[in-house]
């Protein structure tokens, strides 16, 4: 279980891009954070795993304070949490295979991962998770001449060769065509359900949410203003949560 406590996030500019925000995550949820662009998601993502410090609050992964790791410890916390970026952060001149391979660079040597060595046992598992992503025939060639869909596809890959117990994705369809989102989307579900990884989502569109969300987080001005079922948002906690102007957009 991922345990967010009291967290807060001020930057060295003076915006605190979270206050206070506490919920739990239980095993096996598919839950999903909402929210206006600034409204802190990303930040509380990157606090989650440590790209970032939070500057005050606990954050606490199956009993152990993240917030404290630092080292060895902070390495075994990361190899249990899988990324998924917004922008891909692949190497785009390395292959699609290599880029997937990288996922397992907390499990060998700083000379291994220095060369792009890596077990035979890694690379069929590497192949695998390609497959499943219905990408194999694209492991040889270089990452940038994938589509937008594709390059994210490898990225849900690569995090899949951390084995990771939880997953988060930053906003992982808003660089995609409308049209790609579900696709993108039911390969985080069919993590989820078929090999019971946590999944934790920041997204913008609530008929998205309600599609795959098993529980709902919106966050406005760096603060919880709703936590619980995505059909729990009627029109008054649209409002709410986006602003009294906003207008639901449908995904088809």
């Amino acid at each position: 279980m991922l345990k967010i406590q009291n967290i807060t996030k001020t930057y060295p500019t003076g915006t605190q891009a979270l206050k206070n925000v506490s919920f739990d995550v239980k095993d096996g949820e598919f839950l999903v954070v909402i929210g206006l662009s600034g409204s802190g998601k990303s930040t509380l993502l990157r606090c989650i795993n440590r790209l970032i410090d939070p500057t005050a609050g606990r954050i606490l992964w199956n009993g152990v304070d993240v917030t404290a790791a630092s080292g060895a410890g902070l390495r075994t916390i990361r190899r249990q949490i899988g990324m998924v970026f917004q922008q891909f952060n692949l190497v785009k001149r390395s292959s699609v295979l290599t880029n997937v391979l990288s996922g397992r660079l907390g499990y060998v040597s700083p000379v291994q991962s220095l060369f792009n060595h890596f077990p035979a046992a890694d690379k069929q598992r590497a192949l695998g998770n390609l497959d499943l992503m219905g990408l194999r025939d694209k492991a040889y060639i270089r990452a940038d001449s994938l589509s937008g869909g594709q390059q994210q596809r490898v990225g849900i890959a690569r995090a899949l060769m951390q084995e990771p117990k939880l997953v988060l994705a930053d906003e992982p369809v808003a660089s995609l065509d409308p049209v790609l989102a579900h696709s993108i989307l039911k390969y985080l579900e069919l993590m989820n359900r078929e090999r019971g990884i946590t999944v934790l989502c920041s997204l913008h569109f609530l008929d998205l949410v309600h599609r795959y969300a098993t529980r709902a987080i919106a966050l406005k001005d760096g603060q919880v203003v709703f936590e619980g079922l995505p059909k729990e948002i009627d029109d008054a906690q649209f409002k709410a949560i986006y602003g009294q102007e906003a207008e639901r957009v449908t995904i088809t």
